[in-house]
C-alpha cells in the first residue's frame, strides 16, 4: 500500500505515519495542499488521506483540483470539520469518503484497505485483454509475454510481476504491495525475493528492461513509453 497524507498538525501526522508504516505500508507526507500537488504529479498512490484545514490552498479546493487532472486516486478525508454540509462538500467534490477527527485507527485502517480493494476492483473489472507499455505485451488470455514480438520465458512469479506492473505503467508498486499480491501475506516482509524477480525479470527484458525502474525509497514501476 502506497499512502500519501495530506495534514498540517505535526502531531497527527507523526501519530497517522507511525501507525501505517507499522502496518508494513508505504507513507508520504505533504504538510500542504502545494505539495501534495506536486507529489501526485511525481507518483502515484494506493490512497490518499486528507485534511481540509490546511495553510494555503485548502483540502477542499485540493480535491476539486486533483479530480479535475483525471486524477482518480482514493481520496479520505480527516477533518475535525464534523458538521453534516461539511462532509457532504467533501464528497461531493470528489472524496470518496470522510472520518472526523479524532478517529479510531482500526477504522481508519478498515476504511483505507476497504478503499484500496474498491480501486483495484475498478482496474480488475477493465474489458481489455491486452496489458502493453510500448514493446511490452501481456495477453492476459494466453498469459504469453513478449517484447517486440518476441516471447519471453517467465516463472509464474515473473508473469505475476510483470502483468501487475503493466496493469498501471508508470505507477510505483512497493515491495510490500507487490510482495502481498505475488506471494500473499504470509510472506517474510523482511525477505528481498521481491528484489531478487524483478532483477530476473529486468534481464529477461534485455534492453526494455530500462523501463523496469528502481525508486529510491518506495519501490519500482516500469515506465509506459
Amino acid at each position: 500500500m502506497n499512502v500519501l497524507l495530506v495534514e498540517d498538525e505535526a502531531r497527527v501526522a507523526d501519530f497517522v505515519l507511525r501507525g501505517l508504516r507499522a502496518e508494513g505500508w508505504m507513507v508520504s507526507h505533504a504538510p500542504d495542499a502545494e505539495t501534495a500537488m506536486e507529489m501526485t504529479i511525481q507518483e502515484n498512490f494506493d490512497v490518499i488521506l486528507l485534511d481540509l484545514m490546511l495553510p494555503g490552498l485548502p483540502g477542499q479546493e485540493f480535491c476539486r483540483k486533483l479530480r479535475a487532472r483525471r486524477n482518480v486516486t482514493p481520496i479520505l478525508i480527516l477533518s475535525a470539520l464534523d458538521a453534516l454540509d461539511e462532509r457532504v462538500e467533501g464528497l461531493r467534490l470528489g472524496a470518496d469518503d470522510y472520518m472526523v477527527k479524532p478517529f479510531e485507527f482500526d477504522e481508519l485502517i478498515a476504511r483505507v484497505e476497504a478503499l484500496a480493494r474498491r480501486a483495484d476492483r475498478f482496474v480488475q473489472a477493465d474489458p481489455e485483454t491486452i496489458l502493453q507499455a510500448g514493446e511490452i505485451v501481456f495477453d492476459l488470455e494466453t498469459l504469453e509475454a513478449t517484447v517486440d514480438g518476441k516471447p519471453l520465458d517467465l516463472t509464474a512469479k515473473e508473469r505475476e510481476i510483470l502483468k501487475l506492473f503493466l496493469s498501471k505503467p508508470g505507477r510505483v508498486f512497493s515491495r510490500e504491495r507487490i510482495l502481498n499480491t505475488v506471494w500473499g501475506a504470509s510472506e517474510d516482509p523482511l525477505t528481498n525475493i521481491v528484489d531478487v524477480y524483478v532483477g530476473r525479470l529486468r534481464r529477461k527484458l534485455g534492453d526494455s528492461g530500462e523501463r523496469l525502474q528502481t525508486v529510491r525509497g518506495a519501490g519500482y514501476r516500469l515506465t509506459a513509453k
